[in-house]
């Protein structure tokens, strides 16, 4: 679940992964109380039966005994938390369902619910945040296990899907499940996508490329569709594998499942697809596989080109949107020039929760990623920290410039290597789709510097490119919340090769 009982909070990780999630009840309640002219300050901090009943609901206790232990794990933090509690009790049309992703009781109702529809069934393997599923549960799919290994992704996903059963969401290495995936599965799968990373892409070696031990967990996430014989498989990763496609594409024609005494074989074919062809504002180039069961192939009379000719017949007629699109109607932020905060929320610089000042349906993208609902609160809105030198060179660059343009040579740290770090300094071109956002934008962001603001590009502005609805959260630290980010599918584009693999369930 969601929150693990207090009891349970034994280590150090555990501890700042449920006080991130406590911190997030309280900033949530305290934004929908400024948002309606209320003065949390005027509830108190004690703790009644009341109180009690809904810390059990959350799933943060099992009994009033163990308040003693909530307060002393909480510190300073537990006087907020029983007034975000005791104002929730008492404004429950104020709250809504802002809280529902964190309450354990509320989401095991959304999962049993989830449970009992009959849904194509999805299985998504190197799920990070979760933009592939998202893509396809919002296209009627279901998802009947994730996984992957890092922790602050399973946080993410965990959170922003809580119609997914805690058990089926996975935090561990694919290599120490693949074997007994089974054991976590009880139906048939219908869809497998996923995007295993694969590194070892040197041009020099002569080797099949696809074997160097960098790739080994493309490997097992092959394993796993043989364990599993899925109706489809969706992989997805850089467009720098195309040269080696055929290498994969002769591994996916090698694979030979066994399923109820019938032996299964799987035809498969690639294709680049641009992200803004499907609306998003972003050119992201990822390559695509899809795989068929043969038997689901011959039944519908359809190969992986057929399905990619029709994807992108589809694009056709698809709204193209820019940057711009994704920059309006969102609160203007002043840099953060305060060093080591990038965490510390303010009015200036951001909030990790704050008030939304606009609808989130202001303009045709906005209705798209946000599925054309209003939304009042906005997350991961904030701006990194900015050093003098950095902020000169992003005031002084204007739009379409970069590293090797005269007006910040007198600056420029890495001139004498302008060749290798063109790109080191680039400020977007607010007319056009955006550059691909990347997971690198933890490390800085001088790639991606805002064409008004001097300053870069926010988490929320950056998953607003991506496509990602201004409610979705993204959990852990503030630079881990850009690598989440960077390295996600944008699901709007998933949600198009998602609606036309479930013609054919």
């Amino acid at each position: 679940m969601i929150f693990k009982n207090i009891k349970e909070i034994n280590d150090k990780k555990l501890k700042v992964t449920f006080l991130e999630k406590i911190d997030l009840h309280i900033r949530i309640v305290d934004s929908l109380a400024v948002l309606n002219n209320l003065d949390i300050e005027n509830y108190n901090d004690s703790v009644d039966v009341n109180t009690a009943k809904y810390l059990i609901e959350l799933g943060i206790i099992y009994a009033d005994t163990e308040i003693p232990l909530l307060k002393k794990i909480l510190s300073s933090r537990f006087q907020s938390f029983i007034k975000s509690v005791n104002f929730t009790i008492q404004n429950n049309k104020i709250i809504g369902n802002h809280l529902d992703k964190l309450n354990n009781s509320i989401r095991l109702k959304y999962q049993q619910k989830e449970n009992a529809l009959d849904k194509p069934t999805l299985v998504d393997f190197f799920c990070g945040a979760g933009g592939l599923s998202l893509g396809f549960v919002k296209e009627g799919f279901k998802v009947i296990l994730a996984n992957d290994h890092e922790d602050v992704c399973i946080d993410t996903y965990s959170y922003n899907h809580p119609e997914v059963r805690d058990d089926k969401i996975i935090n561990g290495d694919i290599r120490k499940i693949v074997d007994n995936v089974k054991d976590y599965i009880d139906q048939d799968v219908d869809v497998i996508v996923g995007g295993p990373p694969c590194q070892g892409f040197s041009s020099a070696n002569q080797q099949r490329i696809i074997d160097d031990p960098r790739n080994e967990l493309y490997k097992y996430f092959i394993k796993a569709i043989t364990h599993l014989t899925p109706k489809f498989v969706v992989m997805e990763n850089v467009r720098g594998m195309l040269p080696h496609a055929q290498q994969v594409i002769d591994d996916y024609k090698d694979i030979e499942s066994l399923k109820k005494g019938i032996n299964y074989t799987y035809d498969v074919n690639c294709k680049i697809l641009i992200s803004d062809d499907f609306g998003v504002a972003q050119k992201r180039q990822r390559l695509i596989f899809i795989a068929i069961r043969n038997d689901v192939a011959k039944e519908n009379n359809i190969t992986p080109d057929k399905i990619f000719e029709q994807i992108i017949s589809n694009s056709d007629s698809i709204k193209r949107h820019i940057l711009n699109d994704a920059l309006e109607y969102i609160k203007p932020l002043e840099p953060n020039r305060v060093k080591n905060s990038n965490e510390i929320d303010s009015d200036e610089s951001g909030k990790k929760v704050d008030v939304n000042q606009f609808n989130g349906n202001e303009n045709s993208y906005l209705k798209l990623i946000n599925n054309g609902r209003s939304i009042p609160l906005i997350f991961n809105h904030k701006s990194r920290f900015v050093n003098d030198l950095n902020f000169d060179i992003y005031r002084l660059l204007d739009q379409g410039d970069d590293a090797t343009n005269e007006k910040i040579a007198h600056l420029m740290p890495y001139s004498h290597r302008n060749n290798v770090f063109k790109d080191k300094y680039y400020k977007l071109v607010a007319d056009k789709p955006c550059r691909t956002i990347t997971a690198h934008m933890r490390m800085d962001c001088h790639s991606h510097i805002h064409p008004y603001a001097v300053r870069s590009l926010s988490p929320r502005e950056a998953a607003r490119i991506q496509s990602f609805p201004d409610d979705y959260v993204f959990m852990g630290a503030y630079l881990k919340t850009y690598m989440q980010i960077g390295n996600a599918v944008p699901p709007i584009m998933a949600s198009y090769v998602a609606k036309e693999i479930k013609k054919y369930l």
